[in-house]
């Protein structure tokens, strides 16, 4: 679902009103935790939370005019969405935060590869999202895209002479 708006200022007051507080206040909790370099910004039409092309100039591989995205919160249907690229990538941090998720809400997780979807608003785990937004630098985030995405040079093997 694309967000109404085109900066994050018209996204954050275009959401429906039964669950502005709510998707106001991960926004909050996210931008107070966000490691230097990142920023919030508009990432494939929704509110994300980018490696700016002034960190990272080749933007993201699928579409290099986009800045690099690692988060983002989106108002869907029956939900309020979270997006963790970190959580995708790295199966330790994955690991933490599905342990301790538990700990933070006593909503059951429901949760895709890089998705966490909130359901009930008043169970959503500002406390957790704000530890996890500070786990993974600017850099930690570029190296792993970095590993997994950047095109290798291809090794050219010679003929074996006969």
């Amino acid at each position: 679902m694309k967000a109404a708006g085109k900066t994050v200022k018209e996204i954050l007051i275009s959401v429906p009103v039964e669950r502005a507080e709510a998707f106001n206040n991960l926004h909050d909790i996210i931008v107070k935790n966000l490691p230097k370099g990142f920023e919030a910004g508009i990432s494939y039409g929704g509110l994300g939370y980018v490696v700016p092309h002034t960190l990272y100039p080749a933007g993201y591989h699928c579409k290099p005019s986009e800045p690099l995205p690692f988060a983002g919160i989106a108002s869907q249907k029956d939900s309020i969405n979270f997006y963790h690229m970190g959580i995708y990538s790295d199966p330790k941090l994955l690991k933490w935060f599905v342990d301790e998720y538990s700990k933070h809400s006593k909503q059951k997780l429901d949760m895709g590869k890089s998705c966490v979807r909130f359901k009930k608003l008043d169970e959503i785990p500002y406390k957790l999202i704000g530890e996890l937004m500070k786990k993974m630098t600017v850099k930690d985030w570029i190296d792993k895209y970095e590993a997994a995405f950047k095109k290798k040079p291809k090794v050219v093997k010679a003929k074996a002479k006969k």
